[in-house]
């Protein structure tokens, strides 16, 4: 393996702290015919649709909550340094892709709130569109909504969340937002991984565009944020925890910004399972791979995993999944915890949560809009 191939790897695997998938690009036509029809919505559940990297869209009844949301793609050639330091050029959105995806999820009416992990560009890069075309309400770092404010988002539009608070979504929807990580090491890659906040609003260039290098205009907004939701159902609640990245080199240690202690991201997350009188959930939508979730799963304790940010986030989304998930560690951990893991095999992929578990259906028609491979 050359030096330059080497380092590509590592750096994928540092963003997405998940192993590189191998195998033959995955036919999602013949999954999806062997599906069953889509059932008439249960009393309460949650109708999960994955849309690439840690893109996600949750459907409570009338509700929609979407993930991070970044559709545009910046190729790996725009950056500068090993960990994606510096770009050569600023960019803006691909707005136009970003109002497809709209689209096929059902219009400006689909989402209510957006919630972002961390700041980097492949998850905050395209935030500023989506608050535009919706009535969404973003949440998420300070960093975050500074880049919003810089693309002329009204600074109501965008809640900053440091970690410990409790936000009604709306239709009983509860959100705890929790003080994470990101993935890396200080001691290996701490442009990328440790906590950095920008102090103002950054500049756009002459063009309308930021650069989106991780010590330009895109830090991960002081490590990241992770969401507890609950929603009530008959019996009970549903359960989800999302977490777009995460580091084991230090998840038992404070973060610490401008002498400011936001605590160990795992003690921050039994903090808010506490708080919502929780021992476990029902599903967790993470990254990380198999060293991180060794530490999460005692705690957070979940029935049924769904691993985001193992795909490519350089590639055009309408190229597709390329090669199939595979993380024999990490499926090798789940089955030893006795966690289900939900195996993604294509963008859109579609599942309902409910009391029963996790089970996939059927979104063939928005695979076809889109155009992904078959």
């Amino acid at each position: 393996m050359s030096t330059h191939h080497a380092a590509r790897i590592a750096l994928f695997v540092a963003l997405a702290g998940c192993a590189p998938a191998t195998g033959a690009r995955p036919d999602w036509t013949a999954r999806e015919g062997m599906l069953p029809a889509l059932p008439a919505s249960a009393a309460a559940s949650v109708d999960i649709t994955w849309l690439s990297v840690t893109n996600v869209y949750l459907r409570v009844g009338p509700l929609g909550i979407l993930t991070d949301g970044y559709v545009t793609r910046i190729p790996q050639s725009a950056f500068v340094g090993e960990y994606l330091q510096h770009s050569r050029a600023a960019y803006r959105p691909d707005s136009a892709a970003v109002a497809r995806m709209l689209t096929l999820l059902g219009g400006p009416g689909a989402v209510q709130a957006l919630l972002n992990g961390h700041s980097h560009f492949d998850h905050a890069f395209d935030a500023a569109v989506w608050a535009k075309l919706t009535r969404a309400e973003v949440y998420g770092p300070r960093s975050t909504c500074l880049q919003l404010a810089a693309q002329e988002v009204p600074a109501s539009r965008c809640t900053t969340v440091e970690g410990g608070e409790t936000i009604p979504l709306g239709d009983g929807v509860t959100m705890r937002v929790v003080r994470w990580n990101h993935s890396g090491d200080h001691a290996v890659n701490p442009d990328l991984h440790d906590p950095r906040e920008l102090a103002a609003a950054p500049a756009r260039d002459s063009t309308g565009g930021l650069r989106p290098g991780v010590l330009e205009d895109f830090p991960n907004g002081g490590g990241s944020r992770a969401y507890l939701i609950t929603v009530p159902e008959r019996d009970g609640r549903l359960t989800l925890f999302f977490s777009n990245t995460g580091s084991p080199a230090d998840l038992d240690q404070p973060i610490v910004i401008g002498g400011t202690n936001f605590g160990a991201p795992i003690d921050n997350l039994r903090a808010a399972l506490r708080d919502a009188g929780l021992t476990s959930v029902d599903l967790w939508i993470g990254g990380g791979g198999a060293p991180l979730a060794k530490l999460v799963l005692p705690v957070l304790r979940p029935k049924a995993y769904l691993p985001v940010h193992w795909d490519d986030f350089y590639s055009p989304l309408v190229a597709g999944v390329a090669k199939p998930f595979a993380d024999p560690a990490l499926e090798s951990l789940l089955d030893s915890a006795h966690v289900t893991l939900v195996r993604p095999a294509q963008y859109l992929d579609r599942w309902r949560l409910d009391r029963s578990g996790v089970h996939a259906v059927p979104n063939d028609a928005p695979k076809r809009t889109l155009g992904l491979p078959r």
